[in-house]
């Protein structure tokens, strides 16, 4: 099999759509490699960022016209009625969006630095999504940026530990402000563990990015557990464009 190879930066665009409209959420960016500097073998991710910069009206509303309402509508022309997420993972190359991907579901760790921008609640919409009414909904958003950092056992993405005792988790207990997911944890008694390869998605937010990654780092710099790892460049792309201007 012979692809074409795209240059650019990757970003993910979910939609969540009724078979005929289709609503966008704020753009984001993950960081697939394990490393720093985009090195290292692949995972499921180790961070994210939203919105993207890059991503301004004129280029969403281009993808829009020319990826996501045609996909859209192609499925509808074969008979099939899909009703729910479509998530494009697309590459900005000099020649414009370009596919590399769809899955249809919610993106991770991608939705965990859009929803906490989201000023609507989320179930109405989806129950708009399932009861054919998206063309009548808006979906409001708050200004500001969020940041996502995963942090994963020791040895993922290949053989991982598990059952290591994680520490720190308490002093978030009454925190609005900052978000602590558990994607692979184990709770016995007062004890929680480690239970996964990715273990947990510390969410901060701020008035621009640089405020988002402060607050998030500062959470996961109060957490630990025996060989934890994490990515400590999470944003680097949209960073370096804004120290460049």
């Amino acid at each position: 099999v012979i692809e074409e190879r795209l240059v650019g930066e990757e970003i993910s665009f979910m939609v969540v759509t009724d078979g005929v409209t289709a609503l966008p959420l704020l753009p984001a960016q993950d960081h697939k490699r394990l490393l720093d500097g985009d090195k290292g073998p692949n995972t499921g991710g180790m961070g994210a960022y939203a919105p993207v910069p890059v991503v301004d009206a004129a280029l969403a509303g281009q993808i829009m016209e020319q990826i996501i309402m045609p996909t859209v509508r192609g499925v509808a022309s074969e008979g099939l009625e899909f009703k729910g997420v479509l998530y494009a993972g697309l590459m900005l190359t000099s020649d414009g969006p370009k596919v590399l991907e769809y899955n249809t579901r919610f993106g991770d760790p991608e939705l965990q630095a859009i929803l906490p921008l989201m000023k609507s609640d989320l179930v109405p919409l989806l129950d708009d999504a399932v009861e054919g009414r998206l063309s009548l909904t808006q979906c409001q958003w708050q200004s500001g940026n969020c940041a996502c950092v995963v942090m994963a056992s020791g040895g993922y993405p290949g053989d991982f530990q598990i059952g290591k005792e994680l520490h720190g988790l308490e002093r978030f207990k009454d925190r609005r402000d900052l978000f602590v997911f558990h994607a692979g944890t184990k709770k016995d008694r007062e004890r929680c563990g480690s239970w996964g390869g990715r273990v947990l998605n510390v969410v901060g937010g701020g008035a621009n990015l640089e405020e988002a990654l402060k607050a998030t780092y500062e959470a996961v710099s109060a957490i630990s557990f025996d060989r934890a790892q994490y990515r400590k460049d999470i944003g680097h792309r949209a960073l370096r464009k804004t120290v460049a201007k």
